[in-house]
């Protein structure tokens, strides 16, 4: 059994040996993957993009059952790199967002525009944007809120 042992040992020991052979490694590198690692990681060490809101809840105080609110939230790219708005979710089909598809660069602004549409939703409402971004947390959330007057139903 001790033979056995000794003998697994060995040919473990060996096997390690010869599959650490460095000398093929070095040709197998790809030169423009060095070139797009090099930019990539220029990139990343100027540090994430940030973004600041203007507001980032709006209370649109009381309306009328199917009127449509609308409001602006500015966006300021308060990063040293691009910042890239991916997807602007809403919690519900009545809340539609528009964002920039384009990159806001570091010191600009952009808008993101929200409208409600309060048709069937009477009562108090308090609704969310969820943003997907290249930041640091990489969602951020916007919020919409007020008072929805009901219609009187005959």
């Amino acid at each position: 059994m001790k033979k056995i042992t000794i003998l697994f040992a060995f040919i473990i020991t060996v096997s390690i040996f010869t599959s650490c052979d460095n000398t093929k490694a070095a040709s197998k590198i790809d030169v423009t993957n060095l070139e797009v690692a090099k930019k990539r990681d220029a990139e990343i060490n100027k540090g994430a993009a940030s973004i600041t809101f203007d507001k980032s809840e709006y209370d649109f105080g009381t309306v009328n059952e199917g009127d449509i609110v609308s409001t602006i939230y500015k966006v300021t790219n308060s990063g040293k790199t691009d910042l890239i708005i991916t997807n602007a979710q809403a919690t519900c089909g009545c809340t539609v967002p528009v964002w920039p598809r384009e990159a806001i660069k570091p010191g600009e602004t952009a808008d993101i525009a929200v409208k409600f549409n309060t048709k069937g939703k009477p009562n108090r409402q308090s609704k969310s944007i969820t943003l997907s971004t290249n930041t640091a947390v990489g969602k951020e959330v916007l919020k919409l809120s007020g008072m929805v007057i009901p219609t009187i139903k005959n």
